[in-house]
């Protein structure tokens, strides 16, 4: 089963995810430049929106994406009663997982074995990013725990690290945000989840047109007139067409087989990526703008259709008109078109704000309603 989630979304003036230069991200699409939000920036608004935390905080069903492990470790093996010793000569080694390569490299050119050539080892954080699960961690404290009484404190230090994590075995984190988004880490330590839903960068209907905010401040207390200091920030005002999908065969998968969890992620995704927002200069600009539309169209086949190709012809407001209007209509032929010329024939259902759907759906009032039909659509729901 496949579920897809189109949303339309006019934001007011922002900048929501910068580039390298502090601009507002941008693409070239269909000839003409466009406002975009990568799908990284739309991907870590939902995990950490207030919807997602709710749901699955409480039951420890949320991963954290972090350098921080050894810290974490410790933390663990307090919990769990390991002797001071203990703790202080495996934290030594905890900050090379995730550099097993190069440490190997090392070992062979009899380097110090624990530290990877031409490189600073920071002791409280490992070389990568990884994203574990809180579920992970007192196994893997245990293990490194048992691992370290086997070999004795003599034999771990000098233990190649690959040798220990390959020990540590891997296991499938119980964690909806790494089942839904995935994972890929260089490590042994931890199993590779292949994502079960994508996400794609959001790209606006209408052409950019980027503008500059060039602003003073003043000093309150020098009684001096004039700037006291003076910036510029780049901002953009556009509607962008959002879209993601879900493969539930395989976000059962990722999950253990817990369909009950899965249904629960399902909702909570829907409602997540339509309140949540992306945190950019939202201090400056205040963009909360949630989206006008949106379309759920749920396939027994997996034929997934990303429906940007309906602006690759910008859209424009005319007449009476708006600019969400128009993006609307625009996005319903190329819809209907794709699925008739393919013979798609999903289920749909969508919500409206503003222009009512030319388009074979069941429309409903509410986000709640949305859901409460994407439920239905679900196993057993």
């Amino acid at each position: 089963m496949l579920i897809q989630i189109h949303m339309l979304q006019n934001y007011a003036p922002s900048n929501l995810n910068r580039d390298d230069t502090g601009s507002p991200k941008d693409a070239i699409f269909g000839g003409y430049r466009r406002g975009r939000i990568s799908s990284q920036c739309l991907k870590r608004s939902i995990r950490r929106s207030s919807v997602f935390q709710d749901e699955f905080a409480k039951d420890g069903l949320l991963g954290m994406r972090t350098r921080l492990l050894p810290r974490e470790i410790e933390n663990t093996l307090k919990k769990i009663g390991a002797d001071e010793r203990s703790i202080r000569d495996i934290m030594v080694r905890v900050n090379e997982i995730g550099r097993e390569s190069k440490k190997e490299k090392v070992d062979e050119k009899a380097e110090n074995p624990g530290e990877p050539e031409g490189e600073e080892v920071i002791a409280d954080q490992t070389k990568q990013l990884i994203f574990i699960s809180t579920s992970e961690l007192e196994p893997m404290a245990n293990v490194l725990l048992s691992i370290y009484k086997e070999l004795g404190p003599d034999k771990w230090k000098k233990e190649k690290i690959s040798d220990i994590t390959r020990k540590l075995g891997k296991t499938l984190p119980k964690s909806v945000d790494i089942a839904m988004f995935g994972r890929m880490t260089t490590s042994d330590a931890f199993e590779d989840v292949q994502a079960a839903v994508q996400v794609a960068h959001a790209i606006s209907t209408n052409t950019l047109s980027e503008e500059f905010d060039y602003f003073t401040a003043v000093d309150d207390l020098s009684g001096e007139t004039g700037a006291g200091m003076i910036g510029d920030v780049a901002y953009n005002s556009s509607c962008y067409y959002k879209y993601l999908n879900i493969h539930w065969e395989g976000l059962v998968q990722n999950l253990g087989g817990d369909e009950e969890v899965a249904k629960r992620a399902v909702l909570a995704l829907l409602e997540a990526a339509a309140v949540s927002q992306p945190s950019g200069k939202q201090n400056t600009f205040a963009a909360y703008n949630l989206p006008d539309f949106i379309l759920v169209e749920v396939s027994d086949r997996n034929v997934p259709v990303n429906y940007a190709n309906a602006f690759i012809k910008p859209v424009r407001a005319f007449g009476e008109n708006s600019l969400m209007d128009a993006s609307i209509d625009a996005f319903c032929v190329n819809a209907k078109n794709i699925s008739e010329a393919y013979n798609l024939q999903p289920r749909r259902a969508a919500m409206s704000v503003t222009r009512k759907p030319s388009l074979d759906c069941e429309v409903l009032p509410d986000l709640k309603s949305l859901n409460n039909w994407v439920k239905k659509q679900l196993p057993n729901g």
